[in-house]
């Protein structure tokens, strides 16, 4: 897998082009129209990961790879990407429309903690399809965005964080009530949002982090702590799966990831998920999806 894209390699192989203020003690932001590509000439985003934030406004029929799932968008759309789920964009051509705004981390220091968000957390839901009346009201705020990015307004990084916040909490209303994140009520709770927190903090798999640590119930039990015992009983109450069973789930998921959008080898892959063999792994692979791993890249 691709290392993640900087703001820097954004601007240079988009723009060719670097903005003065682009490492600055307020973080950074910026504001672009969505254009399409001319049919027949070839541009699709990287399968890669990101160090920066995106909220897009997509009108158009595109297809937008992320994590191991492939979403064809065919109505307007509000769509969230943040560094810790590669994504990619194909059809780039079908593009009728819209915006998008990237921000880094630094943009929200002491603002706010944006992981706590469901739209930029893994499990989160990140596209949300939109009708003619919501699409005027996000193309309201993202009009917002560009009168007050090119204003004189000695404060205007501040309204821009409000309206990033508006697009965020759009979003949110739009899902129920039991979706939004919720902060666990009991010890078990606490401790199942820990694990899962450590979790996915494993994955993705790339050039700077080669291989999992934690591949067992044991290890992620002495990694926070507990007995595993409590640590099996915590999970099973509060997500109705085993412990085992959710990292199985998570490493077939990251396997497929990787045998579809890296050019790692079996072997390669193997040992960056924990398998000590690969005969291991072609039969962890073969349990769960009926077919070997190498027929698995090739149908794809």
């Amino acid at each position: 897998m691709e290392k993640s894209e900087t703001l820097e390699e954004l601007y240079k192989r988009k723009f060719d082009w670097m903005p003065v203020n682009l490492k600055n003690e307020i973080g950074h932001f910026n504001l672009f129209p969505l254009e399409a590509v001319e049919e027949g000439k070839t541009r699709t985003l990287p399968y890669r990961r990101r160090d920066y934030y995106k909220i897009m406004l997509v009108i158009g029929e595109i297809d937008f790879h992320y994590a191991d799932r492939v979403a064809t968008l065919t109505q307007p759309s509000l769509v969230f990407s943040n560094p810790q789920i590669p994504y990619k964009c194909e059809r780039l051509y079908n593009i009728k429309g819209g915006q998008y705004c990237i921000f880094d981390k630094e943009f929200f220091h002491q603002f706010g903690n944006l992981s706590q968000y469901t739209v930029f957390q893994p499990k989160g839901n990140h596209i949300f399809a939109l009708d003619a009346k919501q699409v005027a009201q996000v193309q309201q705020i993202f009009e917002k965005m560009k009168d007050e990015l090119h204003s004189s307004y000695i404060h205007k990084y501040d309204v821009l964080r409000n309206l990033v916040f508006e697009l965020l909490h759009f979003a949110l209303k739009m899902q129920p009530t039991t979706s939004f994140s919720m902060q666990p009520a009991n010890a078990s709770q606490r401790i199942a949002a820990l694990f899962m927190e450590l979790l996915e903090r494993q994955f993705p798999i790339d050039e700077n982090h080669p291989t999992i640590a934690l591949r067992t119930a044991s290890d992620f039990a002495r990694q926070l702590n507990v007995h595993v015992n409590h640590l099996n009983r915590a999970v099973k109450e509060s997500t109705d799966k085993t412990t085992t069973q959710l990292i199985a789930e998570r490493i077939l998921q990251e396997a497929k990831i990787m045998l579809k959008h890296s050019n790692w080898n079996v072997s390669e892959i193997a040992y960056a998920l924990g398998f000590t063999e690969v005969t291991h792994f072609n039969n962890f692979f073969k349990k769960y999806v009926q077919l070997s791993p190498i027929k698995f890249r090739n149908v794809l």
